[in-house]
């Protein structure tokens, strides 16, 4: 293994609309890097399967009637809380106290409650860029709930100048600074069902941007209306800058700002998106180079009778189709093709999985290409009274990728549970290699889906950040030149529905792939190159 200087910055063309400028070369900028590596830990079993684990958290048992957007459910987030190089876990509750999960190492976990209640939303970041990740909440009636850690121990904090309602939150260093940003999004239609005035409203709801300064947070409001599930941060137009996508419910198109040089630009990039956008997530499924956008939806991913009656009423209720709209119910993957973005989602077999929440992709048999889980199932009095205790009862649905960007049912990896999820997050909770899942469950305890295919081969990339603010380095992209391709993964705070990834980046691959370089762009442009990585190894590079 060697570590080369940097390749070049990246200079672009001024962005217009939707197009994807082309990037030029310009000067050369050197970067030392540090790296340690840390052997994969032995797998538990090779089952050829995932072996499910109840979690000792559970959210929506105390709640005997579940209706309205109660069952919206929750999320979960990972991270090294004290950095003892093993990822915990915390888990946001509708009916009840969050909870955090700290990993002992062989799947054993401590839980401790905090005192935030009522949570929907939860991210671990690195918010004073200390080393340490913090943890960060929204609540049911909208507040951000924040947490300082303190070498391992986490104390409330506030952070000031933030005062929007928000549901979902995003971060991501938007400017430049070093800093890392907040994008909050508000749900408006639960909070109008729940009494919150209109001119509180008026003021406070909406999508709004809060830029990190010494002096706290800066506050933009970029739309004062959302129904915000999901927030995305990423590059849309391949212009080197991070841009903002919220995913809306009901029938509020997606909203979309690409970030320029002007200022926020408000777009509509896609010809068809999903109806009630409920997760967006993106990967390059197809090892093109090129990155597809997935969201979720609901659309039966059967049609037989019995099916169609459990859907039938609700259906009816919802049904409200307006001619020339370019929303549908049904999930979307947008790639990129002839100059747009294009839905290729019922050609590759993912536009309908159930009544769908958290959507992920992450390479679970580590042959090189991403597969994708999608958690299912819905609880709501007022619009499943004719079901069973309110329910909707669907299985998780898992998706093989089959080398060309196009997926098939994979049942034999045991992945089909009927526990009604939400938050959903692909996590290497054994320091094996591959990615396990955890699911936060609505009414039902929280699992952890321990994967024990035993693929191919395995490279974990954390980047470490010295002298930044930004010091897990969210937002860098990594390029991994392989002897079959190459493979790209990216470092991200938010993750999905209402949940927080681990900023970590894992790669699979052939069992006898060759490994020859990976390649970091940093968030400022600047890149590193480290010759002949080791397979199987935790590699962890500090700038």
């Amino acid at each position: 293994m060697a570590i080369r200087a940097a390749l070049p910055l990246v200079a672009v063309i001024a962005i217009c609309g939707c197009a994807r400028p082309t990037v030029t070369a310009n000067q050369p900028v050197t970067v030392p890097v540090a790296v340690r590596t840390e052997p994969y830990a032995t797998a538990r079993a090779c089952s050829g399967a995932f072996v499910e684990h109840r979690l000792p958290f559970a959210t929506g048992l105390r709640v005997r009637d579940i209706s309205g957007y109660l069952g919206n459910g929750a999320g979960v987030a990972a991270g090294d809380l004290d950095h003892d190089g093993r990822l915990d876990l915390v888990f946001a509750s509708i009916d009840g106290p969050a909870m955090v999960l700290h990993n002992n190492g062989d799947l054993d976990f401590t839980p401790h409650e905090l005192d935030a209640q009522f949570t929907r939303d939860v991210k671990m970041v690195d918010i004073d860029g200390d080393g340490w990740l913090d943890v960060v909440f929204t609540d049911r009636p909208g507040a951000v709930i924040a947490y300082h850690n303190h070498a391992g121990t986490l104390e409330r904090m506030t952070l000031p100048g933030v005062d929007g309602l928000a549901y979902s939150t995003a971060w991501g260093d938007l400017n430049g600074d070093g800093r890392l940003d907040l994008v909050t999004a508000s749900y408006d239609t639960e909070l109008r069902k729940r009494g919150v005035a209109t001119d509180v409203l008026a003021a406070r709801a909406g999508v709004f941007l809060y830029t990190n300064t010494s002096a706290g947070f800066v506050a933009q409001r970029l739309s004062d209306h959302a129904d915000g599930l999901s927030i995305a941060l990423l590059d849309l137009n391949n212009d080197g800058a991070t841009d903002i996508w919220v995913g809306n419910d009901f029938l509020g198109r997606d909203a979309v700002w690409l970030n320029s040089s002007t200022g926020w630009q408000p777009t509509e990039p896609f010809k068809r998106m999903s109806e009630s956008t409920m997760s967006i997530d993106w990967a390059d499924i197809d090892n093109s180079g090129t990155q597809a956008l997935f969201t979720t939806d609901m659309n039966p991913a059967k049609r037989d009778p019995h099916t169609l009656a459990a859907w039938l009423p609700m259906m009816t209720k919802t049904d409200q189709t307006r001619a020339g709209d370019p929303q549908i119910s049904a999930n979307m993957l947008q790639v990129w093709s002839s100059g747009a973005w294009v839905d290729a989602a019922p050609q590759r077999g993912i536009d309908a999985t159930g009544w769908s929440w958290a959507g992920r992709f992450a390479d679970l048999d580590r042959d090189g290409f991403q597969d994708l889980y999608v958690v299912n199932g819905m609880i709501a009095k007022d619009l499943f009274g004719h079901l069973p205790d309110s329910e909707l009862v669907e299985e998780n649905t898992v998706l093989r990728n089959t080398g060309h960007g196009t997926f098939i049912a994979a049942p034999e990896w045991k992945l089909g549970s009927t526990l009604s999820g939400r938050g959903m997050l692909p996590v290497d909770l054994d320091n094996d290699g591959d990615p396990d899942l955890v699911v936060n469950n609505m009414r039902g305890p929280a699992t952890l889906f321990e994967n024990q295919l035993c693929g191919g081969a395995g490279l974990t990339v954390s980047l470490r950040w010295r002298g930044s603010a930004n010091t897990q380095a969210i937002g860098a992209r990594a390029s991994l030149r392989t002897s079959v391709g190459l493979l790209t993964r990216d470092v991200r705070a938010s993750g999905g529905y209402l949940s927080g990834d681990a900023p970590l980046m894992l790669f699979g691959m052939p069992e006898k792939a060759t490994l020859q370089t990976l390649t970091i762009l940093w968030p400022d442009g600047a890149q590193s190159v480290i010759d002949a990585p080791p397979a199987n190894v935790n590699l962890e590079v500090t700038r």
